[in-house]
Parts: structure tokens; C-alpha cells; sequence
């Protein structure tokens, strides 16, 4: 997110009726201190009527997924699932093994380039005792298209397996320490000990312009090892993914006073 402001600065110019003390006939340009400038109104002038109001510009940023480390143990979660109106807790997949937290919206290309194949991926796995959920904590001021009756649409037209949450506060991806989409967090736990980070990093190789097929190789290859109880054998890569969190909540507030 990128915040620009435009400013410009002025000159002023001393009148004539100074006194005869200037030598040279023409004006002087004097550059008075920053606090000492009067202050000018341009509110009149036929120039300002036509300018158009400044608006606060919210841009998506590419940025690598990382923060919270290996062992961090999941936060307590209680989100609704707009498909079909149920508030879903941690605690609803106390009796899977493994669970894996994405971190998703409807509008990322990112996200696009692998919906199909998350919705297979997590379906093979979840008839093996995966746990899945999926998470949009977006703005809907800077994406509308993110908004809650967008997700059920979502989810349908894609068939998702798992539950589709909406975390408007976002406190939930603060939690998690999640800043991107997509985002994958694979949890396992032993037992009746929590459920504990074990992966976090890409989905695959591939990326929307870089023409790698689509595998879920990494994220399988992890979950494979998570339900066996082996250890990970391979090194955890952090996807370059696009930053989706809303801006503080005085810019937004700037962002629609200014539409």
C-alpha cells in the first residue's frame, strides 16, 4: 500500500510600496521561513474549480510470506461461513490429525491462478483426515469484490470442500500473523497437544506469468508428511504472494471520504 500526497510550495512577491531603500528597480523575491508564509487561498481562481479532489491511492504490494516459525501453535479462531451462516472454531478440528489455514480472497491473481487446484488438492486430502479451512480477511473497501455474499458465490462456483470464512476485523489474520494471499499454514498436533505450525511456505513453483505448471508439490509433499508423521525433508520455500490487508483505519476512513 502506497500513500501519495501531492503538495506544492509558493513564492510571494513584495510589493513595490516597500521602502526606496531596494536599489534595484525591479521586485525582489524574498524566501520567508516555512512557518512564516502567509497563508494564500486559491479556493476562487478558475483553476482550482477545475481540479479534481486528491483521493488516498491503495495499491496491492508483492511481498514474501514469512513471520511466524515452525512450532507456533494456532491461535483460537471463531469466524462465520457466509455459504452457509455457521461460526466455525479451532476446536471443530480438534479430531484431525493435521489442519491447513489458507489465507485466500476472490479477487488476487494469485489466488486465481491456483483455485482450481486447491479445491482438488484439498479434497484428496481431506478424505484422508485433513483439516481445511479457508480464510478472506481483504477489505472490502478496497475490494468489494472480497465482500462476504462474494465469498458463498465463491465457494460454490468453485465447489470448495472446506469452510470459507470472513474475517472482516481481521484480527484473525493478525493472529496467525498472516499478510498475503494466498497464505499456507499446516498444522499438526500429537495427541491431544495443540495443533502446532509444521509448514509454512508455497504452494508449487509456479506463479500467474512465470508458466510453471500447477503441481501442489510442495504443499502435498508437506501434508504427506504431516499425516505420516514423518519430518519434512525438503526446504520450506515463502511464496511471493500480494499484499491484501486493509490499510490502517484512518486511511480508510480518508479513502472514502475522498471517493
Amino acid at each position: 500500500m502506497f500513500l501519495a500526497v501531492a503538495g506544492a510550495r509558493a513564492s510571494y512577491l513584495l510589493p513595490s510600496a516597500f521602502p526606496a531603500a531596494v536599489s534595484s528597480p525591479r521586485p525582489r523575491l524574498l524566501a520567508l521561513p516555512r512557518r512564516c508564509r502567509p497563508y494564500v487561498s486559491h479556493a476562487s481562481s478558475p483553476a482550482a474549480s477545475r481540479r479534481r479532489p486528491r483521493r488516498l491511492l491503495v495499491r496491492a504490494a508483492r511481498t514474501e510470506s514469512t513471520g511466524v516459525a515452525v512450532g507456533f501453535r494456532a491461535p483460537h479462531f471463531e469466524l462465520p461461513e457466509p455459504l452457509t451462516g455457521k461460526l466455525w472454531t479451532l476446536d471443530d478440528f480438534d479430531g484431525n490429525p493435521a489442519l491447513l489455514v489458507m489465507f485466500i480472497c476472490n479477487h488476487c491473481p494469485f489466488v486465481k491462478h491456483l483455485k482450481k487446484d486447491i479445491a482438488k488438492l484439498t479434497s484428496f486430502y481431506m478424505e484422508k483426515g485433513l483439516g481445511v479451512v479457508a480464510i478472506s480477511s481483504n477489505s472490502i473497501v478496497t475490494h468489494p469484490q472480497d465482500g462476504p455474499e462474494q465469498m458463498a458465490e465463491e465457494a460454490k462456483l468453485f465447489k470448495y470442500p472446506f469452510p470459507y470464512l470472513y474475517d472482516e476485523s481481521q484480527e484473525v489474520a493478525k493472529a496467525f500473523g498472516a499478510v498475503c494471499t494466498p497464505e499456507f499454514l499446516l498444522f499438526k498436533k500429537e495427541g491431544r497437544r495443540p495443533f502446532e505450525l509444521f509448514y509454512h511456505g508455497q504452494f508449487d513453483d509456479s506463479r500467474p506469468s512465470n508458466n510453471v505448471p500447477v503441481t501442489g508439490r510442495d504443499l502435498s509433499r508437506a501434508i504427506d508428511c504431516a499425516l505420516s508423521g514423518q519430518e519434512l525433508t525438503f526446504v520450506q520455500k515463502p511464496s511471493w504472494m500480494q499484499h491484501q490487508m486493509a490499510p490502517m483505519k484512518e486511511l480508510i476512513a480518508l479513502s472514502v471520504g475522498n471517493k
